[in-house]
């Protein structure tokens, strides 16, 4: 097995990204588009590339269908953007693949439209054993939503590793997040519907993680471990926003790399609100290594 520093479990996409003046509101009416590209999307994706752009290697296990958007992002990863990243690709049932629409506006503002998600993938798929030896093989093991990462989600906990999990805009509520909330030791996610997240952040660290963390935009992060009290770091700021996709993917990433290298906490922190700061200047989910 070839050395590999983190196995990131989860969704890869093909999506359009359209950039507009200002969110729609919810009436009939016509908008015109700023800019619109595609580019390669997914929460797993951005985070594998944007820890290869910080020289890790990455094993990246998702689930791609055999239709155009799968091939574009099989040659997305086979890029020099993916350079570092391994694809542990299992097929899609109904072989289609992840594909969103993206409404951008400036300052952060996002609507993202599914317009398909791959179909179910069975426990143990043909590249099963694959995962598994690239799980017992990481350094560190991240796991990120999705029904088809699941099976990687128990297993990683069975073999009693370290899950480092991303919630995103969790509400505190919803049951799908539930075994990511449950099995995560490592524990990321944002304030945007949590108004009582520093509560959360303590029953996480009461419940056995070792690091809590949640993001707030432009306003920074907040992170919480069983040493000590509340650690707060401001976001850098950044003058030149081309696209905020990727931004929280490359936040967690540089506090991964940062606490592979031995980081203490605050480095941390730091090392993923300046990274984050990288991707924000680029049109794509990471910058260049």
């Amino acid at each position: 097995m070839t050395s590999t520093d983190v196995l990131v479990a989860g969704p890869a996409s093909w999506n359009r990204i359209v950039h507009v003046d200002a969110l729609p509101d919810p009436t009939p009416h016509t908008v015109f588009a700023r800019d619109s590209y595609d580019t390669i999307g997914g929460t797993s994706a951005g985070k594998a590339l944007n820890l290869a752009a910080l020289g890790r290697t990455v094993a990246l296990r998702t689930v791609l269908g055999a239709d155009d958007e799968g091939r574009r992002v099989r040659d997305a990863m086979a890029g020099a953007a993916g350079a570092g990243v391994r694809l542990i690709a299992e097929p899609s049932a109904d072989g289609r693949s992840e594909s969103h629409l993206n409404l951008m506006a400036p300052g952060g503002g996002r609507l993202s439209v599914y317009l398909r998600a791959p179909g179910d993938v069975p426990a143990a798929g043909p590249l099963w054993d694959e995962t598994l030896a690239a799980l017992d093989a990481a350094r560190a093991v991240v796991v990120d939503l999705a029904a088809h990462s699941l099976p990687v989600l128990a297993a990683a906990a069975a073999r009693g590793r370290d899950v480092w999990v991303d919630l995103h805009d969790y509400d505190g509520v919803a049951d799908f997040h539930r075994p990511w909330v449950d099995a995560g030791t490592h524990v990321f996610l944002s304030s945007d519907r949590l108004p009582g997240w520093r509560d959360f952040l303590r029953a996480r660290v009461d419940a056995g993680a070792r690091l809590a963390v949640c993001t707030h935009g432009a306003a920074g992060a907040t992170a919480l471990t069983p040493d000590g009290g509340f650690v707060e770091v401001d976001a850098v700021p950044v003058a030149d926003v081309v696209d905020t996709n990727g931004a929280g993917d490359g936040f967690f990433a540089g506090v991964l790399d940062a606490h592979l290298r031995g980081a203490a906490l605050t480095e941390a922190l730091r090392a993923g609100a300046m990274h984050a700061a990288r991707v924000v200047r680029t049109p794509g989910l990471a910058p260049a290594g």
